[in-house]
């Protein structure tokens, strides 16, 4: 059974939908500890009543990012993870974790990358005007939503959309993608990097 890690920051949700995802019978993933940089944040308390190991471990604590990422290796090491899973994880990860599992690191993002990187995706797809967005798992790199492209899903962007109500319908999406992507992860369909089998769908539209 492959071993994940995931790593929150906030409320939860996607974290929640891994969760459930891996509960059903045979699931080929195991969640074997979650990660918050954030003490109190309610994904902690989603982690607990799954009974999964938390791990809160704050930023704040450290003087930079490399000291950080090397406390996150530290952390893992002992729970043998062979997948990390970035769910709300508002941290950028430096190459001290990148290389430790190199090609291992899954984020979800809400935006159809490479369109509207890095933070307040939603708001950059209403002030641009489109009408279509969506979210998009990827492998993480050394660059801001730059690593390579596992699935996308799109949904559509109403005339009187609020960053609420689209985040609201984006989530949706969020989840049916990154839990389709994390049994990816247990089967084997999805390989070291980025690399998925040929003939498997890797996109969904709600539009």
């Amino acid at each position: 059974m492959t071993r994940v890690a995931v790593l929150v920051s906030g409320s939860g949700t996607n974290l929640q939908a891994l969760i459930d995802a891996t509960a059903q019978h045979e699931h080929p993933v195991h969640i074997a500890v979650v990660v918050c940089n954030r003490p109190g944040a309610p994904a902690i308390g989603r982690a607990q009543a799954a009974g999964i190991p938390v791990e809160v471990r704050s930023h704040r604590a450290f003087a930079d990012r490399a000291s950080y990422d090397q406390e996150l290796v530290r952390t893992l090491e002992p729970y043998g993870v062979d997948w990390i899973c970035c769910a709300g994880f508002m941290r950028i990860l430096g190459p001290t974790l990148i290389s430790a599992y190199d090609g291992h690191i899954l984020n979800i993002h809400p935006s159809i990358l490479p369109s509207f990187p890095g933070l307040n995706a939603q708001a950059q797809a209403l002030a641009a005007g489109v009408r279509i967005t969506g979210c998009t798992v990827h492998i993480v790199d050394a660059g801001v939503d730059t690593g390579q492209i596992v699935a996308q899903g799109v949904v559509p962007v109403h005339t009187n959309d609020t960053e609420d109500t689209l985040t609201a319908r984006l989530l949706k999406m969020e989840h049916r993608a990154y839990t389709t992507v994390l049994r990816w992860v247990g089967d084997g369909t999805l390989q070291p990097g980025g690399q998925v089998a040929e003939g498997t769908v890797c996109s969904w539209s709600d539009v």
